[in-house]
């Protein structure tokens, strides 16, 4: 079957609320589908008019009202209010079906049976919507949240994608929307969610994103990204000089300790300085390469110019988080390299596996964190191409 494209779009409430991870677990975990494009939106006040008058059009003849209901909605909550731009999360899922796919785990707009009972908490809105009816009117609605927007059928969900790709390229894919009190202790910081959460369907990075809302810290950019090896060797270039300063001393003395034993002769200092600078050296530079293959699916000396310069056959998740005092906060709930050493109640104690495999990275300063942020082009953002090269 052909591979669509649709979409999920997060609501206002929900993003401001921090419900993004448990959105994108259920969907990342049920969907069946290839996440393969995210971006935070404002939507002006020209989008969402667009926006919602193509909801307007899906009319749905078993529920006559969902039209209306969705596209008012949009018109007051998507789009400005005050002259204050709202956060939304576009997400991009690709496969087969993935309307149908996407509408069954968001669940429906307004179930028949409306009791407090019937609400089972399977789809996200049973989790996460919310509907409000007058008790005396039942045809009356007194509040309205559907947590997500998603089409129903593929046709709508390609008039939708139009409209997204004709406006997100003259669109910050890094949205700062609100005024701090106290912004002098406002930071932003990186966050990558590794290639060891994506090898199959799982919940891991959804969880992962809910963790790091334990820290206050807001969402401001998100991509599925595919490092490539040119940009995974400037992005961890400080960690190979230290692996040389941390691995080859070590390696030097302890290859010293195994020939002395091999042979049962005592070997000089000099025989270890000379492994280290040669051996131990060696044995670091293959753990850097193992660090770029675990981020990209090839190591540096195997790839041609041109292939440096190729997006990895692995993806990961880029988030831009913004907060008060946002680098130390993420690291803390990140926790330090080594999953083993780890606290409990941290992202790598919880998913680690190893010092490489430990499922995230977090900046661990304000200047690496520009400068991470500069290799990964977090300003650039490929879900317009991404929408415009399936409907072309």
């Amino acid at each position: 079957m052909k591979q669509n494209l649709s979409y999920v779009l997060i609501s206002p409430y929900t993003v401001a609320k921090s419900r993004t991870g448990g959105v994108v677990s259920r969907l990342l975990l049920r969907a069946d589908l290839e996440l393969v494009g995210a971006q935070m939106i404002a939507p002006d006040a020209v989008f969402t008019e667009e926006f919602a008058a193509l909801l307007e059009t899906q009319q749905d003849p078993a529920n006559p009202w969902a039209a209306r209901l969705l596209s008012e909605y949009v018109r007051n909550n998507l789009g400005p209010s005050g002259g204050r731009p709202h956060r939304s999360l576009l997400l991009l899922f690709q496969g087969e079906d993935p309307c149908r796919k996407l509408s069954d785990i968001c669940g429906a707009l307004y179930a028949e049976n409306r009791s407090m009972e019937s609400i089972t908490g399977e789809t996200i809105r049973d989790t996460y919507a919310d509907l409000i009816l007058d008790p005396e009117d039942a045809n009356k609605i007194i509040y309205f949240e559907p947590a997500v927007l998603t089409p129903r059928n593929q046709e709508l969900a390609d008039e939708g994608l139009k409209l997204f790709a004709n406006w997100l390229p003259a669109q910050n894919p890094i949205v700062k929307n609100i005024t701090y009190v106290n912004p002098g202790s406002i930071e932003q910081t990186l966050v990558i969610i590794k290639p060891d959460n994506w090898k199959q369907a799982s919940s891991r990075p959804g969880t992962i994103i809910d963790m790091f809302s334990r820290t206050g810290a807001r969402i401001i950019g998100m991509k599925v990204h595919h490092m490539s090896v040119a940009e995974t060797l400037a992005f961890y270039e400080p960690l190979r000089s230290s692996l040389k300063t941390k691995f080859a001393e070590a390696i030097g003395e302890q290859a010293k300790e195994i020939l002395e034993g091999a042979f049962e002769s005592p070997l000089s200092s000099d025989v270890s300085v000379s492994l280290a600078q040669s051996f131990g050296a060696e044995y670091a530079e293959d753990q850097f390469q193992q660090v770029i293959q675990f981020m990209t699916g090839k190591r540096a000396e195997e790839c041609s110019e041109e292939d440096l310069q190729k997006p990895g056959s692995v993806k990961c998740m880029i988030l831009i988080y913004e907060g008060e005092h946002a680098v130390n906060n993420i690291r803390k709930i990140l926790g330090p390299t080594d999953p083993t050493k780890a606290p409990g109640g941290t992202v790598r104690r919880e998913f680690g596996m190893n010092i490489m495999v430990n499922t995230a990275h977090a900046s661990s300063s304000l200047e690496n964190a520009e400068r991470e942020m500069q290799i990964l082009k977090v300003r650039e953002n490929p879900c317009a191409q991404l929408i415009k090269t399936y409907l072309d």
